[in-house]
């Protein structure tokens, strides 16, 4: 029987994404999504639940996430599981954690939204060429 580990998810972003470097200057990303589910009950009452999902990522995709995600920005990824064990140093007892190592991912929703006072980002100038072969309107150079 073959293996296969592959997970995606799609939900927002619980806080702002932690950047670190490695000592050889890799980048590496930590980043915490919830994950919604909304259903109604066998009463028809309304439910819902949240899943909390720690993510890793590592080179460029973790730089990418560091400059342009924030705490509540809608995020989709592609990875695979993977479990985590350690002691705890406090009580001695084995502890563990499954997570999430991000093999790609991309932007969804609408954008995020800029808390009061943020400003705008800079759109860059478009240049307008006539399509014609007319100067466009204003030109005073004949041809």
């Amino acid at each position: 029987m073959s293996n296969y580990n592959r997970v995606i998810l799609a939900g927002k972003l619980t806080r702002d994404p932690e950047i670190r470097h490695t000592p050889k200057g890799a980048a590496v990303c930590k980043i915490g999504i919830a994950i919604n589910r909304k259903w109604k009950d066998a009463e028809g009452q309304a439910r819902e639940e949240a899943t909390f999902v720690d993510v890793d990522a590592f080179g460029k995709q973790a730089e990418v996430i560091g400059q342009y995600f924030k705490k509540g920005r809608a995020i989709l990824i592609e990875g695979r599981l993977k479990l985590d064990q350690w002691d705890d140093k406090q009580t001695g007892q084995k502890r563990s954690r499954l997570g999430v190592v991000l093999e790609s991912f991309s932007f969804i929703g609408g954008g995020d939204k800029r808390e009061e006072g943020d400003a705008p980002e800079a759109k860059p100038a478009r240049q307008v060429a006539p399509v014609s072969g007319e100067p466009a309107q204003g030109d005073d150079v004949p041809f």
